[in-house]
């Protein structure tokens, strides 16, 4: 199965520090790519690097801001200098703002702008744009990269209550589709994932009640959801290894992999 061997590529992985960025950074590593965990936060950063080094993969750890293009311009230096340069970027830098999101007490009319330019800042400009104008830009003068963005169910279908984040994730399958044809015959595939719900700790006070039983939201995503559970982390990887892999998926740009469970399929 040597097309899913990732030996002669670098990773780059924004977000590597949180959970789903970094089962998927992980998940990497094992198929030989050498991975950057790039993650504003130190201490979950170097201890994911830690944890693949440990294995006995290459990683390194190098902090950044996606929000700042210097930042990521360092960053993107930082890595080239110590794995090299890199032909595979996932862009796993997103989360919700809650003050952008409609509540009891908060209506849609009386959103914060300044909340909803953070949602939209945060997923489609540090979480796309910017780092694909830094790393993408570089594989397009060299002629091959994969990149692989991190959308949401509820770009496809806006959740109730997280109006901004579904709108900035739903900018984000946007963006995705336009690269993928601004590039496709420069030699980079832009590619997308949308995981269903996965428990992490940016999430879990909502899904979860402090005995571990799910909360009213959470049941009502286990209702609409086939396969009545949630995701493992670890359950990413199988996707983004192929839309990693030129080998796998050289043929596949535009596309947009449902992890979620049949969420999306799910009618009445």
């Amino acid at each position: 199965m040597d097309i899913f061997d990732l030996s002669n590529e670098i990773a780059v992985v924004l977000g590597a520090g949180g959970a789903l960025g970094g089962a998927m950074a992980e998940g990497l590593a094992e198929a030989g790519a050498g991975v950057a965990i790039l993650d504003f936060a130190v201490e979950r950063g170097q201890a994911r690097a830690k944890s693949i080094a440990d294995k006995g993969r290459r990683a390194v750890f190098v902090q950044a801001n996606a929000l700042d293009r210097a930042s990521l311009r360092a960053a993107h230096e930082a890595v080239t200098r110590e794995l090299g340069a890199p032909t595979i970027l996932v862009n796993a830098v997103g989360g919700n703002d809650p003050a952008a999101q409609v509540t009891e007490d908060r209506s849609f009319e009386n959103l914060s702008a300044e909340a909803w330019r953070a949602n939209f800042d945060l997923n489609l400009c540090g979480g796309v744009l910017f780092p694909c104008q830094e790393f993408g830009a570089a594989m397009v003068k060299r002629g091959r990269g994969s990149i692989i963005n991190i959308a949401s169910v509820s770009a496809h279908i806006p959740l109730s209550r997280v109006v901004a984040y579904s709108a900035a994730k739903a900018a984000v399958l946007n963006l995705t589709r336009f690269l993928a044809r601004e590039w496709a015959t420069k030699g980079v595939r832009v590619n997308s994932i949308t995981p269903g719900f996965f428990p992490a700790d940016q999430n879990r006070r909502l899904l979860f009640n402090a005995d571990g039983s799910p909360t009213p939201r959470a049941k009502a995503i286990l209702d609409h959801t086939p396969m009545r559970r949630m995701g493992e982390p670890s359950e990413l990887i199988g996707a983004v290894i192929f839309l990693a892999s030129d080998k796998a998926s050289g043929f596949v740009t535009g596309a947009d992999i449902r992890v979620d469970g049949g969420f999306l399929a799910q009618t009445i």
